[in-house]
């Protein structure tokens, strides 16, 4: 059972924060992460990029959304909405909802900010909302988990989220990278209990 954790980052911290959330799922019930990233958007149309990246995990594909049992989604904020790429990408998955691919599936989100009032929860909100088109089934993070009343930083009950600072130069905090172990966790724990049935 894979859970495919599908993120875009520009400056390192989404991209820690999703290594963070695969932990999370590789800890729960033999599920195991497929990290993916998206590509930059050009402002220039008639530019592309590379089919593979110098760096990091490979870009995502339709493949890889109709081969996993559940998908997390991770964006910075991009005044208080997710970024370009991600929203690109999920703008050309028109074929797999007419078709019912993720319908039924489990699926949780994750962003960053530069600052603590940044959009974070409005950039998960926007985050779900294709998922929900999807007919996908949100997962969040429960008050049970007693880092959402401790932290500093981020997390939120909509998915875990990160205060980068203005550098972007803040490492991720331990309440921070518990809350993304947490919704990788759940959401295949989830996943393991829908399949299951």
């Amino acid at each position: 059972m894979e859970i495919l954790v599908l993120y875009y980052s520009r400056y390192g911290a989404t991209a820690e924060m999703a290594r963070q959330v695969c932990r999370g799922v590789e800890s729960a019930n033999g599920a195991r992460a497929r990290l993916r990233t998206v590509p930059a958007v050009s402002a220039v149309s008639e530019a592309v990029a590379d089919s593979i990246p110098p760096s990091g995990p490979i870009y995502a594909t339709h493949d890889d959304l109709k081969e996993c049992a559940g998908l997390i989604l991770g964006s910075p904020t991009r005044f208080g909405n997710m970024a370009a790429p991600l929203k690109y990408f999920l703008e050309g998955t028109g074929s797999l909802w007419l078709s019912g691919t993720l319908a039924g599936k489990p699926a949780g989100v994750f962003t960053s900010t530069s600052s603590l009032h940044g959009g974070q929860e409005t950039t998960l909100l926007s985050m779900m909302l294709p998922l929900l088109h999807h007919g996908m089934l949100i997962v969040g993070i429960p008050y049970t988990q007693r880092e959402l009343m401790e932290t500093s930083g981020g997390g939120t009950p909509y998915g875990p989220s990160h205060v980068a600072g203005v550098n972007s130069d803040r490492i991720l905090s331990d309440m921070e990278k518990r809350l993304c172990q947490a919704l990788g966790a759940r959401v295949a724990d989830t996943a393991y209990k829908l399949l299951s049935k």
